[in-house]
């Protein structure tokens, strides 16, 4: 599996930078993340990665936004008759490794508790580690629907951030080997790129091993 030292320089000096600006007073004004170097070779039918009104109104960006997350968009347009899954067709508009970006799932756990896990797009999620990972027993994929009415998100467009309700969330450990990855945005057709430092913060997530 490809490791950080897959991401550009550009990429090291924005989270590094990132990183050194955390303890700076937050009533700075707000300094927008340049574009990470790697994230910029996108698919030709992508989009520019800038801010766009028809993107920046989703609770995921929102919430990116207000918690100053350095962070850079990647909208692409979704083909319906694409023959590969969201996650898949995700990783190959915005020219990301599939390793690298991840999809979310949820599971109900024990019958009756809403679990988030967070798997790269080109695996599968291991319910049993999943169940293992909150402490509980037995773990089956949610309902699509049921999946819809507790995140606020269709399928194909869940996104782990901004979500209408918390849930209980496991990010698969791989994802910490990168020094950034890609989720959904919030809608189809939109990825964020962020590390998984932040993600894991604004999620509240575990990292485990969940992914099969």
């Amino acid at each position: 599996m490809a490791r950080s030292d897959t991401i550009s320089p550009s990429a090291r000096l924005l989270f590094s930078s990132h990183e050194r600006r955390a303890t700076a007073d937050r009533s700075s004004p707000r300094r927008t993340a340049p574009g990470l170097g790697q994230n910029r070779r996108v698919a030709k039918k992508s989009r520019s990665s800038g801010r766009t009104g028809a993107h920046a109104g989703t609770p995921a960006v929102a919430l990116l936004e207000r918690e100053r997350v350095a962070h850079t968009l990647h909208p692409y347009e979704h083909d319906p008759s694409s023959d590969l899954s969201y996650g898949l067709e995700a990783a190959a508009a915005i020219g990301a490794a599939p390793e690298q970006v991840l999809k979310t799932l949820l599971a109900v756990v024990d019958g009756d508790d809403l679990v988030v896990g967070i798997v790269p797009v080109d695996r599968q999620l291991d319910l049993k580690a999943l169940a293992r990972a909150v402490g509980g027993k037995r773990a089956t994929m949610a309902e699509p629907a049921a999946a819809e009415r507790a995140t606020g998100y269709v399928v194909g467009g869940i996104s782990p951030l901004g979500q209408r309700h918390a849930h209980r969330t496991v990010l698969d450990e791989s994802a910490l080997t990168f020094a950034v990855v890609y989720v959904s945005g919030g809608r189809r057709g939109l990825d964020v790129c962020l590390s998984p430092a932040d993600l894991l913060r604004l999620t509240a997530a575990s990292p485990a091993p969940i992914a099969r």
